[in-house]
C-alpha cells in the first residue's frame, strides 16, 4: 500500500505535469515544457531515493531522450543505477523497492542496474547502450562515481567506430520506414529526415568532440550559421509534432496517424487570409510543413554527415580538373570555386549532366551541394528560358542510366522545384485518398524510377512484357517527361489530367520539342488514366470497347507509350493495389488493341471462332473424345465464349462435359492461371439467392473476390467462376484447393437460411477519410440489362451484404467487374431484374444498396 508521502509525491507528478501541458497548448514553447517535464520528474525521482536509502553509496544517472533534458508528456523515463559494486542480498532488496515505488508514483519507468565494468563491457559491444550512455545525466547519488564511469567511458571512445555503427543502424532504421521521408503516416522521431537524424548528428558530434549544439557546429565550420538556424528551426517543429501528438494520442505514440492527422492540425490554428481553414485543409497544410522540414533536414543531414565524415576520414585531396567551373576530387564532383554557382548559374544544371555522362563520378562534395542548395533561389524565369538551361535539363532526361536519379537528386536539392516551378507546388503535398502511399511529388518521381526499372536487364522478371517494350522503344526520355507531369496538377481544382496537360504544352514548346514528340507527350498526360479506367470498369469481351480505344489511342507507339506508363503509374501508387490480375487485365487490353490497331478483324464470329478452336485444340492434349464437348457446348451461348479465355472454356469444359445435367452442385478449383489465389468454378441448377451463397463463404473464409463471371446456360444452370485471394495467406493455395471444393459443395446443398453479414468494421485509415458511397444504375446498351456501378469504402462482407441485396430483388447478375484501389472500392455489375423494370421498386433498390455501403 502507497502511504501519504507517495500519494504526495504521485500527485504533485501529475499536477506539474498537467500545468505544463495547459501552458504549453496556450503558449506552445517545446523546449520549456520538455524541460519542465524533465525536473518534475527528476525531484519526484531524488526524494524516492532518498526515501530507499541509496543517497550515498550508488548514483541515479539519467539516460537516452532523458539524459539530455527533455521528456515528452507520455515518453518513457530511462534511468541507469549505477553500482559501486556488485549487489548483495541487501542492496537487491533495495533495488526492487527503489523500482516498485517508480512505477507506484505512476512513472514509466526503463532502468538498467550496472557497475562501472558492466556499463563498458555492454556499450563495447552494443551501440545503443552505448549511445544512450553518451548523454549520462547526473540525478542524486554518489557524484565521484559517476565521474568516474565519464571519465572511463570517454577514454574507451573510439569517434571513428561509433560514427560508422550509427551510420550503419541510421541506414537500417531508414530501410525499416520505407526509406522516405514522404510517407503519409510518417514517424515525426524515427522517419528518415525527423527527430532522429537531428540526434544522430549531435551524437556524431558530441563522441568526436566536434561540439555539442548547432552553434558549436557552426562555430567549427561544419555548418553555416544559416543552416545551424535552420537546423534548430526544424528541430523545434518537429519537438512541437511529436509534443502534440502525445497529448492528442494519450499515450507515447510518434507516427502522424491518418486520425490524428485533422486534430492535431486543429491545435495549429492555422489561418488563410486571416479566416480558419477547415479540417482537410488544415492537415494537408500541416503535413506540407512537415514534409518540407524533413526534406531540409535531409538535405542539410547529408552536407553535414559528409563534413563530418572528412573531419573523422580525411582523404588526400587532390582535384582533377574536369572544367573551369567544377573538379573531381575522390570520385565527387568539386566546384572549383565557392561563387560558381552565382556566377555561372547554368552549372547548376551541368552539374547533373556531368554526372550523368560519366559512371566515375558517384555525387557532389559536402562544399558543392552546400553552395547548390543556397544558389536555387537564383533558379527564376530568366534561367527557365535560357536555352542552355533548357538544352541541360533535356540531356539529363535523356541519360539512360541517371535520369531517374537525377531527377530525384534535383528534387531533394530544391533544384526541379524551381525550375519547373508547377511541380514546386506540389513538393510534399499530401493526397488525402485511401490509396496513394506517397505525397504527390514522390509519386511522380516513383513512376519515373519504375519506368527507368523498366529498361534494367536485372528487373525483366517483374514484368517482363514492360521490359521488353521498354527495350524497344524508341525515345524513352518522352515517358519520363509525361510522367513528371501526369500529376502535376494534383491539388489546383478541376481535373489535373486537362491541367498537367496545358503545363505539357508550356514544357514542349519551351523546349522546342518536335511535333510528334509533343504530341504524344501531351496524349500521355491527357489520357494516363483511360487504360486503366477500360481495363478494370469495362467489359474486355465486347469488340465495341476494345475498337473504341483503339481510335482514342490511334497508334501502336501511343499505345505502348500509354501502356507503359499506365503499369509505372499504378505500381508508384501503392505496392498493395498492384496485383497479378491487375496485370493481367492490362495486358489483355494491350495486346487485344494492339490486334486491331494491326488490323486484324475483332468481331464477334471471329473471336467465337477462335477462342474455340484454341479451347478444341487444348482438349485434344488432355486425350478428350471428339465429340465429347457438344452436347455441353450445346448449352452455351455466344456470350459464355466471348467472356472466358480459351484455357477457362477447355478447363470447364474438361470438368463438365459428363455432368451437364448434374443433380448435384458442382465446385472445382484451380491454382490461378495468373499466378496468385485460386480460381473457383460452380455449376448447378440456378436458384436465386447463388450468388449471395457463395459470397456468404468468401466472406467467412477471408477471400477477396477479385474477379466474377457470372453466366447462365441455356437449360438454365448456373455457370460461374470467381477469382479469389486472401490476403497474408502464407500457405500454399494448392493445400486447400480440396477444402474449398468441398466446404463450398457442401453449403450449396445447404437448405438452410443465409447468415447474417459480417459485422461491418472499416480499417483505421478507411474511418480517416471515409468516402460517401454513391451509385449509379442505368440500362445498358442493349436496354436489357442494368448497369450498377458503386463506390465505397471497403471492408469485410461488404460484397456479400451486397449479394443478399441482389437476392431480395430476384436479380440476375450477368457479370461482376471488382476493382479495389487501397481500402476503396468501384466495383460494376451488369444486371437484370423483372422487378427493377418499376420506378418505384428501383428507388427503393437503391436506397436498399447505399444503406448496406454505409458503416454507422
Amino acid at each position: 500500500m502507497a502511504d501519504n508521502t507517495d500519494n504526495s509525491l504521485k500527485s504533485r507528478l501529475i499536477a506539474v505535469r498537467e500545468a505544463a501541458i495547459e501552458n504549453f497548448m496556450a503558449n506552445p514553447h517545446p523546449q520549456r515544457l520538455l524541460k519542465t517535464l524533465c525536473r518534475n520528474v527528476d525531484s519526484v525521482l531524488i526524494e524516492a531515493w532518498h526515501k530507499t536509502g541509496l543517497a550515498t553509496e550508488h548514483v541515479l544517472i539519467a539516460v537516452g531522450g532523458y539524459g539530455r533534458g527533455e521528456l515528452y508528456p507520455h515518453s518513457d523515463v530511462d534511468v541507469l543505477i549505477l553500482l559501486d559494486k556488485a549487489p548483495d542480498s541487501v542492496l537487491q532488496k533495495k533495488l526492487e523497492s527503489l523500482v516498485q515505488l517508480f512505477w507506484t508514483l505512476g512513472v514509466t519507468i526503463g532502468h538498467s542496474v550496472r557497475t562501472i565494468e558492466e556499463c563498458l563491457e555492454e556499450s563495447a559491444h552494443d551501440i545503443t547502450v552505448q549511445t544512450s550512455l553518451l548523454e549520462a545525466r547526473y540525478i542524486t547519488g554518489n557524484r565521484r562515481l559517476f565521474r568516474r564511469m565519464k571519465e572511463r567511458y570517454a577514454a574507451q571512445m573510439d569517434a571513428q567506430a561509433f560514427f560508422v555503427a550509427k551510420m550503419l543502424e541510421t541506414r537500417q532504421r531508414h530501410v525499416k520506414l520505407g526509406d522516405t521521408p514522404y510517407s503519409l503516416e510518417p514517424n515525426c522521431k524515427e522517419s528518415p529526415g525527423g527527430l532522429r537524424d537531428l540526434q544522430v548528428i549531435l551524437w556524431a558530434a558530441k563522441a568526436a568532440k566536434l561540439g555539442n549544439s548547432w552553434n558549436e557546429l557552426a562555430q567549427r565550420g561544419l555548418v553555416t550559421p544559416a543552416e545551424a538556424r535552420q537546423l534548430r528551426k526544424k528541430e523545434r517543429a518537429f519537438k512541437d509534432i511529436r509534443i502534440r501528438l502525445h497529448i492528442q494520442a494519450r499515450r507515447c505514440e510518434d507516427r502522424l496517424l491518418f486520425d490524428l492527422q485533422i486534430p492535431i492540425a486543429e491545435t495549429f490554428r492555422f489561418r488563410k487570409n486571416g479566416q480558419p481553414m477547415d479540417k482537410r485543409t488544415a492537415s494537408e497544410y500541416m503535413m506540407q510543413r512537415y514534409y518540407r522540414a524533413a526534406h531540409t533536414v535531409t538535405q542539410l543531414n547529408i552536407i553535414l554527415l559528409q563534413n563530418m565524415q572528412a573531419r573523422l576520414f580525411p582523404k588526400p585531396h587532390l582535384p582533377v580538373r574536369i572544367n573551369d567551373r567544377f573538379n573531381e576530387v575522390n570520385n565527387l564532383v568539386d566546384i572549383t570555386d565557392e561563387n560558381v554557382f552565382l556566377a555561372h548559374p547554368s552549372s547548376m544544371l551541368e552539374v547533373f549532366y556531368l554526372l550523368s555522362q560519366r559512371s566515375d563520378l558517384k555525387n557532389m562534395t559536402a562544399r558543392t551541394l552546400r553552395a547548390m542548395w543556397h544558389a536555387r533561389i537564383h533558379i527564376d524565369r530568366t534561367f527557365r528560358n535560357d536555352s542552355t538551361n533548357q538544352s541541360f535539363f533535356l540531356r539529363i532526361l535523356k541519360s539512360p542510366r541517371f535520369a531517374a536519379r537525377a531527377l530525384r537528386h534535383m528534387n531533394e536539392l530544391g533544384i526541379l522545384g524551381r525550375y519547373l516551378p508547377s511541380f514546386g507546388k506540389i513538393v510534399g503535398q499530401m493526397q488525402h485518398d485511401l490509396f496513394h502511399q506517397y505525397t504527390v511529388d514522390q509519386h511522380i518521381l516513383t513512376v519515373v524510377a519504375n519506368l527507368h526499372r523498366f529498361s534494367l536487364a536485372e528487373y525483366a522478371h517483374e514484368n517482363p512484357l514492360c521490359s521488353q517494350l521498354m527495350t524497344s522503344f524508341d525515345k524513352p526520355w518522352l515517358l519520363y517527361v509525361a510522367a513528371l507531369f501526369h500529376d502535376i496538377a494534383k491539388g489546383r481544382g478541376g481535373d489535373h489530367s486537362v491541367l498537367g496537360m496545358n503545363d505539357a504544352k508550356r514544357f514542349c514548346k519551351q523546349h522546342r520539342l518536335s511535333p510528334d514528340d509533343s504530341e504524344l507527350i501531351i496524349f500521355l498526360v491527357r489520357e494516363h488514366l483511360t487504360l486503366s479506367q477500360v481495363a478494370q470498369k469495362k467489359d474486355l469481351s465486347d469488340p465495341a470497347v476494345i475498337r473504341h480505344f483503339a481510335e482514342q489511342v490511334r497508334d501502336e507507339r501511343r499505345l505502348t507509350a500509354l501502356y507503359l506508363l499506365t503499369v509505372a503509374d499504378i505500381r508508384g501508387t501503392n505496392p498493395q493495389i498492384w496485383n497479378a490480375w491487375k496485370s493481367k487485365l492490362l495486358e489483355d487490353l494491350f495486346h487485344l488493341t494492339l490486334r486491331v490497331l494491326g488490323g486484324e478483324e475483332i468481331s464477334v464470329d471471329h473471336e467465337l471462332k477462335k477462342r474455340q478452336k484454341e479451347a478444341l485444340a487444348t482438349l485434344r492434349l488432355y486425350g478428350l473424345p471428339k465429340e465429347a464437348h457438344e452436347a455441353f457446348w450445346k448449352q452455351l451461348d455466344i456470350v459464355y465464349f466471348l467472356r472466358h479465355d480459351a484455357s477457362d472454356i477447355a478447363w470447364q469444359t474438361r470438368t463438365l462435359y459428363w455432368r451437364a445435367n448434374s443433380s448435384e452442385p458442382v465446385v472445382k478449383c484451380r491454382l490461378s492461371p495468373i499466378g496468385e489465389g485460386l480460381q473457383v468454378t460452380v455449376y448447378m441448377l440456378d436458384r436465386a439467392d447463388l450468388f449471395a451463397r457463395i459470397c456468404s463463404y468468401f466472406d467467412r473464409k477471408n477471400f477477396s473476390i477479385l474477379d466474377a463471371k457470372i453466366h447462365t446456360t441455356i437449360h438454365d444452370y448456373a455457370l460461374d467462376t470467381f477469382l479469389v485471394t486472401r490476403q497474408g495467406f502464407e500457405k500454399n493455395y494448392r493445400d486447400i484447393i480440396t477444402l474449398v471444393e468441398h466446404e463450398l459443395t457442401e453449403l450449396l446443398k445447404s437448405p438452410n437460411a443465409l447468415p447474417a453479414p459480417s459485422k461491418p468494421r472499416l480499417s483505421r485509415k478507411s474511418r480517416s477519410f471515409p468516402i460517401s458511397p454513391s451509385l449509379d444504375l442505368r440500362p445498358d446498351a442493349s436496354g436489357n440489362c442494368f448497369v450498377l456501378s458503386i463506390t465505397a469504402n471497403d471492408r469485410t462482407g461488404l460484397l456479400y451484404a451486397i449479394a443478399q441485396v441482389f437476392s431480395r430483388y430476384k436479380v440476375n447478375l450477368h457479370t461482376a467487374k471488382i476493382m479495389t484501389l487501397g481500402e476503396r472500392i468501384e466495383d460494376v455489375f451488369l444486371i437484370d431484374s423483372e422487378m427493377l423494370q418499376h420506378p418505384r421498386v428501383q428507388i427503393q433498390f437503391e436506397t436498399d444498396m447505399i444503406d448496406v455501403l454505409k458503416v454507422n
